[in-house]
């Protein structure tokens, strides 16, 4: 609260956040994503997000590139049978496509002033049925993956 100098503030200002969690995954290679809202994040919703994950196309092998958040160590649970994590070096976001995405959705959505929170998360659902998979490809799509993808899968 700003007054003037040497004039105490007459009322009490307690600044405040709410906050949402987007999870989410994001394919070079079609553009396919699969994402999650929630309203914390811990281990326990990375465990849940990935179970949800590996449910969706369960016959597909899934890698997911995952950085050192402490919330993504897999120490002591058990992966999806369908599914490796591939983590990146610290300090290295730029090897996560999916850091590619989240930036896509910030420049849509960040310096504005939303209402409710409620009015934040339609925003970042319409965002993500916004992404077509064109979109995904070309925001994700590092050369140096689609190359490794191709020299595995395609020959």
């Amino acid at each position: 609260m700003l007054t003037a100098k040497g004039i105490k503030p007459i009322g009490i200002y307690k600044h405040s956040y709410l906050y949402k969690w987007l999870w989410g995954s994001f394919s070079p290679i079609t553009g396919e994503n699969f994402c999650m809202l929630t309203d914390t994040v811990s281990k326990d919703f990375f465990i849940k997000y990935l179970q949800d994950f590996s449910q969706t196309k369960p016959d597909e092998l899934k890698i997911l590139i995952i950085d050192n958040a402490a919330f993504h160590s897999t120490k002591d649970i058990e992966l999806p049978n369908n599914m490796i994590l591939l983590p990146i070096p610290p300090y290295c976001p730029e090897l996560n496509p999916a850091e590619k995405m989240w930036q896509w959705m910030k420049d849509k959505i960040a310096m504005k002033v939303y209402d409710t929170i409620d009015t934040l998360e339609n925003k970042i659902e319409d965002l993500i049925i916004q992404a077509e998979n064109e979109i995904i490809k070309s925001v994700t799509g590092y050369k140096f993956y689609l190359d490794a993808y191709s020299s595995v899968f395609n020959d």
